[in-house]
């Protein structure tokens, strides 16, 4: 028996680590059914079961039935359907819990499916496959003895259902298209030579032709041409060759470049490729003697229209799937037709609205630029866009969204302008501008190993990390360690929660770049304006004050244990591993936080996994309710880190992002200056830590104050490294403190404005 467990747990482990198999599955000739079926073997195979079955879950009928199947009669695929709460299956995929059965006909769900042919299998275990409460199908898995699988299993085959997830999800997405749809948009173009002001959110600049983005609507098309009419099947097939190529060689650069993306971020574009009711459909339109592009277009628009008819948000976002594998493979029929050898173009991209993970297909893409005209942006892909260098602006001008494709647009992102078709003397003067600027840039990143005040006062500079892809500036630039990895992008851009397995290699690499120094990882902070659109979860009436960050992960305390156990394995043998907790507003809500960790320590040491188990624990300080308890906290915490956005936000009630009352967000504020002083006091009585980071950690008129209050340890993205080294060498500590008293003793936003801009003060701190 000991014999048997042994091999069953190492099959397990194979199971986790072997699922990279799935992208091979999806890239290789692969149709639907074939990346089903092959699915199935592989878990069957690592389970050492006599069957597995996959079974889809039907929305429209409330159905599941059988997609796949290895063990069982294979002509009951299609065949064998059930209703939702019928049958084992049923009942699993009803409560979204895992069932097993010793002998399943003994359970009072057993129903028998005369179709299957499953008599002889005695041993029954299902796993729903779903996300958040929206069903997706089972995972099924039966052996001829009874009574072999145990909890070992139950975790094995729930750990492939979530890796299968996202994939099988995909699979039942096209296997369901049914339905069509019609019409384009009527392109107006915008007059040659136009000027638009827009807001900025990630400076830089660009010039490459315009493509939009269409979210939720008709799918947008190419400008129509003569040469259209001349296009043949065989251009076609080159077409269809030609964008797997480019597909296959996106996805193999984008997985190394950015590791925090999905593995399988173009497992739609993929499927959609060998699926017969997409390309196949086109072929036999086209062979009835309707027009490639024609037939293109009528066949994608099947497909949009049954995904905008969804309930669900996260598949409506779809849509931009089917849209985008549409125009790669019409540019390319186009270039097939005349001759011309595919390949990727740099373009600016115009969209109403844009998500994190529309962010990274764009960057797979190479993109140059994005407007989003009409909809806004949100923190958080201003933040990706700042990480990955792309300059992005926003403007009200939605008559962008209907640029006729190929526009040549130039993005100043410094100053705020958008130029359409702009005559070739702009171009030229931007051109020079921008060489200018970079040779300065060259000039100014030097940085020194340690970051001193004028008077000799040391200060420690540290890096935010968004990316993994910013680590190697943040170490040319000498930061000394991370202050702050946001770990919300590996669940933004991905389809579905990451499990443990994919959270683990990111996270391992953070610690391994940047060994012998500091790391602090921020654990999972949605909700608000960070949506995470596959949890489907009900709107809120005030996000900003609801389900977020902290109260999230304790609200889905699985969420978040697998979160920390990823970080504490990653973190075994690190120097000075640090997990942070977002949004605390009390000292119950740390302690219940920090209980998770222990826990969580306690299940891989009783697991003999290799794991940190001296990891410091702190917390953000982002809410004012924590200003009064701060010496209590400072008893149990590890060290705290300032969060100056929110902290001023919630300090003044004030959404820094509503640009009718932006004028009211004021950082230097004195009650806001007052609780960063009363914070950093009461740290430092109890000689703990606190860093800050922020917009104020590398605004050059903040920096005299926060110095003269006690902040010796600044956290900053690492490209305002060189610039905050500079200005904190230029101010004597004796004087900042000064300063600070100076400021700490007004009432008045308009007397602490009078200080700031006080000459004698602005000479001495070079400001």
């Amino acid at each position: 028996m000991a014999k048997k467990r042994t091999r069953k747990k190492r099959s397990h482990i194979h199971l986790l680590y072997d699922m990279n198999e799935l992208t091979n599955l999806l890239v290789g000739t692969l149709t639907v059914d074939d990346f089903l079926k092959q699915a199935a073997e592989m878990v069957a195979r690592h389970l050492d079961a006599h069957v597995c079955s996959i079974y889809l879950y039907d929305e429209s009928s409330d159905e599941l039935y059988l997609a796949a199947t290895t063990g069982l009669d294979p002509e009951a695929v299609g065949q064998v359907r059930m209703k939702v709460g019928d049958g084992i299956v049923g009942h699993c995929v009803d409560r979204l819990k895992p069932v097993c059965e010793g002998v399943a006909e003994k359970s009072p769900y057993f129903k028998y499916f005369r179709a299957a042919r499953e008599d002889r299998f005695k041993s029954f275990l299902v796993v729903p496959i779903h996300r958040g409460p929206v069903r997706i199908g089972a995972l099924v898995v039966q052996h001829e003895e009874p009574d072999m699988f145990d909890e070992s299993d139950i975790m094995g085959l729930l750990a492939a259902s979530s890796q299968l997830g996202t994939s099988i999800e995909n699979a039942r997405m096209i296997m369901e298209m049914n339905r069509s749809a019609d019409g384009v948009p009527e392109v107006r173009p915008i007059p040659p030579g136009t000027m638009i002001r827009a807001g900025i959110a990630s400076e830089g600049y660009a010039y490459a032709p315009a493509t939009v983005l269409r979210k939720g609507g008709p799918l947008h098309p190419l400008e129509p041409s003569p040469d259209d009419e001349f296009l043949t099947l065989e251009d076609f097939h080159r077409a269809m060759e030609a964008t797997f190529e480019q597909l296959q060689a996106l996805q193999s650069g984008f997985a190394r470049r950015l590791p925090e993306s999905a593995s399988l971020i173009f497992a739609t574009h993929f499927m959609m490729l060998k699926d017969d009711s997409f390309a196949g459909q086109m072929v036999r339109l086209m062979k009835d003697g309707m027009p490639p592009m024609q037939a293109l277009r009528q066949v994608s628009s099947h497909y949009t229209a049954l995904l905008l008819s969804s309930p669900h948000e996260y598949i409506r976002e779809k849509v931009n799937d089917i849209e985008d594998l549409s125009v790669r493979i019409m540019r390319n029929l186009r270039k097939a037709g005349q001759g011309e050898a595919a390949s990727g173009q740099k373009r600016i991209v115009m969209a109403e609205q844009l998500y994190p993970s529309d962010i990274l297909k764009l960057v797979a893409d190479d993109v140059q630029g994005i407007v989003l005209a009409g909809g806004g942006t949100t923190a958080h892909v201003s933040i990706l866009s700042k990480s990955l260098q792309i300059p992005l602006l926003m403007t009200d001008r939605r008559d962008l969204l209907l640029l006729p494709e190929d526009t040549p647009v130039l993005m100043d992102a410094y100053m705020g302008a958008i130029y359409v078709d702009p005559p070739q003397k702009i171009v030229k003067r931007f051109r020079e501008r921008e060489k200018t600027r970079s040779i300065a840039l060259q000039r100014s990143a030097g940085v020194a190993d340690e970051t001193a005040t004028r008077d000799g006062a040391r200060v420690r500079l540290m890096a935010n990390v968004n990316l993994l892809s910013e680590i190697p500036l943040a170490r040319k630039l000498k930061a000394e360690g991370v202050g702050l990895y946001r770990t919300e992008f590996p669940f933004l851009i991905r389809t579905a929660f990451p499990s443990e397995a994919e959270q683990l290699p990111i996270y391992r690499r953070l610690f391994e770049e940047m060994k012998g120094r500091p790391v602090t990882i921020r654990t999972l902070d949605v909700g608000g304006e960070k949506v995470l659109p596959y949890l489907d979860a009900p709107p809120e009436p005030n996000p900003e004050l609801g389900l977020r960050s902290i109260r999230f992960t304790l609200s889905h305390r699985d969420i978040f244990t697998t979160q920390i156990r990823a970080i504490l394995r990653a973190a075994a043998g690190a120097r000075d591993a640090r997990i942070m907790f977002p949004m605390i507003s009390s000292l119950d809500e740390f302690l219940e936080a920090r209980q998770v960790v222990f826990s969580a320590m306690e299940e891989l040491s009783e697991e003999k996994l290799d794991f940190c188990d001296r990891p410091s624990i702190g917390m953000m300080v982002e809410l004012p309710s924590l200003v009064d308890i701060m010496d209590e906290l400072a008893d149990v915490a590890d060290f705290f880190a300032i969060g100056t956005n929110d902290f001023v936000q919630y300090m003044l009630a004030v959404d820094r992002t509503n640009h009718r009352v932006s004028q009211y967000y004021a950082s230097h504020h004195p009650a806001v200056l007052r609780g960063l002083d009363r914070i950093v006091r009461a740290a430092d009585r109890k000689g703990k830590e606190v860093s800050i980071c922020g917009e104020m950690a590398h605004e050059k008129a903040h920096l005299p104050f926060l110095l003269g209050i006690g902040i010796r340890l600044f956290s900053v993205n690492p490209q305002f490294l060189p610039q905050l080294q500079e200005s904190i060498s230029r101010i004597s500590l004796s004087e900042a403190r000064e300063y600070a008293d100076a400021l700490l003793s007004r009432s008045s936003l308009k007397r602490i404005q009078e200080i700031m801009a006080d000459r004698k003060w602005k000479e001495r701190f070079g400001l």
